[in-house]
């Protein structure tokens, strides 16, 4: 094969990761050499929390499969029984709840083995690396983050196009426009190419307890404000009995608190860059976004600062948060009786309203700044595949609205992609108290269709992310700077110098 710049860059990806892994580097270097080859690795090592999952289920939902679509496994995915196809990915609640899935409902219909290999996020991007520069076909569907669909938009069929070239494998009412139009967007498209379906969105979301509101007289905060009055309400009343007005996940150094971070300043009208590339980290709307945060900061347990997302979730699960905006995925861990000592006390409330918001055309590096934090995914259909065809069977299987709402139902797999799996009368009928629930669903639609905030898309974007702006950030929340604005001048700078080289 002919060697391009392509290909080097994708197996410099490669040997960096590889190299790191072995320890032969500093992660410092590895996000260096990715920027280099025109990639970003999402800055944690997942990109937001896991939840938890109960294939206990299964059983309850197995046969809720249409008769149309067992028909169309076994007729049109039967003429490939026997082959075998490979999917490479990181842990997450959907795609747990989808291989949970996949033997009952595929592979015992269509006589395809799938191999579903699960691996930590920076060992998926080192082999779909590899296997795009080598076009070797060993993945037959890739899993993308967002941040990488600029860089491998050309290695993957855009289902639209396959949807119309191969009339014969088409799903039945399989509906490409029923995905949330946001996350195809954002998450799914580069330019006018659409790189595969989007699989996750973990967002933020607000959640207060019930019974400490009425306790207080609060209603859900409309504001930001009025959020932060609350918190320093809760906290003045519970805060002596382990209960504290909020909780972040402020971890110093970790892509955790660049999240809360991020939230927070696009919430007061600010961004992380402006449109002409620079950094406006320490602009007075991003100050006030930070200060902010500080603030709410003093109603949360001392500890905050050593939580990340798992460490903030299982403090909600503990009952030490009054009321919190964070991911939206743990909300149905947080009502299993069995595990949780806030079962049924948790209540999803609409977002409040940012005090002030920058356009997103003012921003820079398709940066949406809104209250609503995401990190999404995608599933992709390798070009070079060397079963593209029962893959691609797979992957509309995968991704369909009866599909997502199973693994929605089951547990696991609370991350709904579609319209359709919002509106499902099964999602429905699981909106109320329990494990598993999908009480929080109505809100989590809003969110992705009104307030979805997105970070930007630069290659640098992981170094910035967590070894600048989370680091520095981590010394500003434990009183290594002596102002908000000098520690966000430093942000800037060092942000400036990173995502010019």
């Amino acid at each position: 094969m002919k060697e391009t710049f392509d290909y080097r860059d994708k197996m410099a990806i490669t040997r960096a990761i590889t190299d790191y892994r072995r320890g032969r580097i500093s992660r410092r270097t590895m996000v260096k050499a990715l920027a280099a080859a025109g990639v970003a690795l999402t800055a944690g090592p997942t990109r937001g929390p896991r939840t938890w999952a109960a294939p206990g289920r299964q059983d309850a939902v197995a046969d809720q499969q249409p008769d149309e679509i067992n028909t169309w496994l076994k007729d049109v995915g039967g003429q490939f029984s026997g082959t075998s196809i490979k999917v490479v990915t990181e842990n997450t609640p959907p795609g747990t709840a989808i291989s949970n899935l996949k033997k009952a409902l595929f592979e015992d219909i269509t006589g395809i083995t799938v191999n579903w290999e699960v691996v930590p996020l920076d060992q998926v991007l080192a082999k779909v690396s590899q296997d795009a520069a080598t076009q070797a076909g060993a993945n037959d569907i890739y899993y993308f983050d967002q941040a990488w669909v600029g860089r491998f938009i050309n290695d993957t069929f855009d289902p639209r196009e396959q949807l119309e070239s191969k009339p014969d494998l088409a799903m039945p009412n399989y509906n490409i426009d029923d995905f949330l139009e946001p996350l195809v967007l954002h998450i799914a498209t580069y330019g006018d190419k659409m790189i595969g379906f989007p699989c996750d969105v973990p967002i933020f979301m607000y959640f207060y307890r019930q019974d400490i509101y009425d306790e207080l007289g609060l209603q859900p905060a409309t504001t930001m404000e009025e959020y932060l009055s609350h918190a320093k309400a809760i906290n003045e009343a519970m805060s002596a009995e382990g209960t504290y007005g909020t909780v972040g996940q402020m971890k110093s150094g970790h892509y955790a608190l660049e999240c809360d971070m991020t939230a927070y300043v696009w919430s007061h009208g600010g961004s992380v860059f402006t449109a002409d590339g620079s950094c406006s980290l320490n602009d007075e709307h991003a100050v006030t976004g930070v200060d902010y945060m500080r603030e709410l900061q003093t109603y949360m347990p001392a500890a905050v600062t050593t939580y990340d997302w798992s460490g903030q979730n299982t403090a909600i699960l503990q009952g030490q948060g009054g009321q919190v905006m964070t991911w939206g995925e743990d909300f149905p861990g947080w009502d299993d009786p069995d595990n949780s000592k806030v079962s049924g006390l948790m209540q999803p409330a609409p977002l409040p309203a940012n005090a002030a918001q920058r356009a997103p055309e003012e921003a820079g590096f398709e940066e949406i700044p809104d209250l609503g934090h995401q990190g999404g995914s995608t599933y992709c259909l390798s070009k070079y595949s060397k079963q593209a065809d029962p893959a691609w069977i797979f992957l509309q299987w995968a991704t369909s609205s009866n599909t997502q709402t199973l693994a929605s139902v089951i547990g696991g797999g609370a991350s709904p992609m579609r319209q359709s799996t919002f509106d499902d009368p099964r999602v429905k009928a699981e909106e109320e108290v329990g494990a598993g629930t999908t009480r929080h669903f109505p809100q989590m639609l809003d969110v992705i269709t009104n307030r979805m905030g997105t970070e930007p898309h630069l290659p640098q974007w992981p170094l910035i992310a967590t070894d600048i702006i989370a680091v520095e950030l981590g010394k500003l929340t434990t009183g290594g700077y002596g102002s908000t604005q000098e520690g966000m001048d430093q942000i800037k700078k060092l942000v400036d110098e990173a995502a010019a080289s």
